[in-house]
């Protein structure tokens, strides 16, 4: 049901305002519960639901870790469209799109009738992933960060031994992933965002050479490595990765992220990106390019008023 006062505010991204110095600043996540034992939220078979955007590289976090820890069966997935418009990210049912779903649970016509239904006087941002519990009709999380760790260990009783071993934020590597996570958020993950949404020249040009000095950092790190620490596929590879992987069909155009493309500019960080895409189909399955794409060119007439989407770059990802 559509809210009766006007929520564009918080569903229009033209609407959207940055900061007096053109910069942009993105606004924290609303819902932070999570699922343990003995908790409001228990873990369980089937009583929550994952609600996804193909496009959107912190929702595809949450894709790549239910895959990997085969979590498939315990949390069903619904997809929006890519098309997110003023009313925000549109399902299926009005808004058909090659790989979108309707609203299995509640038929809802956007993400933000769930935020509605979760809370009536909600006031901020409709975003996805949404973690949404069944049993209580309301949102766990909305923080792609909190829920890829709360699939890393809140449901092993529900899963085989060998996926219940796998961690992807051990005890011995926690501090080297935190230490990387903080300057690789705002500066790379986030700082695409901050070049592609500045309303000035000047905001733009402090927030893209950021970002390229990150990626600089990155690719020494890199640098005959397979992964970002420890030798092992960790959340800091799957949380960096969702932004490399757009990065040349995305935020080199869009963002005017186009110093460097990461295909010609960055060998070692280009490698890391085939080897998980073509190696391991938890990454390869959860992108979709035309969704990607799709999404960017169509959703921000702020700052691609003719929604033309470019053809290239081709391919989308080079082959190994």
């Amino acid at each position: 049901m559509a809210p009766t006062r006007d929520v564009t505010l918080q569903s229009d991204i033209t609407k959207m305002k940055t900061e007096p110095d053109g910069s942009f600043k993105r606004a924290a996540a609303s819902f932070r519960d999570t699922i343990e034992k003995g908790g409001k939220f228990e873990p369980a078979n089937d009583r929550y639901h994952l609600y996804v955007s193909y496009a959107c590289p912190w929702a595809t976090r949450t894709l790549i870790v239910r895959k990997l820890k085969g979590l498939e069966d315990i949390i069903p997935v619904t997809v929006v469209s890519p098309r997110m418009g003023t009313s925000g990210w549109p399902f299926a049912s009005v808004d058909q799109f090659s790989g979108a779903d309707v609203d299995p649970l509640y038929k809802s016509e956007h993400v933000r009738d769930l935020y509605f239904k979760a809370d009536p006087e909600y006031g901020g941002r409709f975003t996805v992933p949404v973690l949404w519990d069944k049993k209580n009709q309301t949102i766990v999380n909305n923080e792609s960060s909190e829920i890829i760790r709360i699939f890393n260990t809140a449901f092993n009783e529900f899963i085989p031994d060998e996926k219940a071993k796998v961690d992807f934020y051990p005890a011995n590597l926690r501090a080297e992933i935190d230490e990387l996570n903080e300057w690789i958020y705002p500066n790379i993950n986030n700082g695409v965002y901050r070049a592609g949404f500045s309303s000035t020249q000047e905001a733009y040009q402090k927030a893209v050479v950021e970002v390229f000095e990150a990626l600089d950092k990155v690719e020494k790190i890199l640098t005959g490595k397979d992964y970002l620490v420890g030798g092992t596929l960790t959340e800091a590879d799957i949380r960096l990765w969702v932004t490399i992987i757009r990065f040349d069909p995305v935020y080199v155009g869009h963002f005017k992220c186009n110093i460097r493309t990461i295909r010609d500019g960055y060998p070692a960080i280009h490698k890391w990106l085939q080897k998980l895409y073509w190696n391991n189909d938890a990454f390869k399955s959860s992108t979709d390019f035309d969704h990607i794409k799709t999404h960017y060119y169509w959703s921000h007439p702020t700052i691609n008023p003719t929604r033309v989407v470019p053809v290239g770059p081709i391919p989308n990802i080079r082959p190994l």
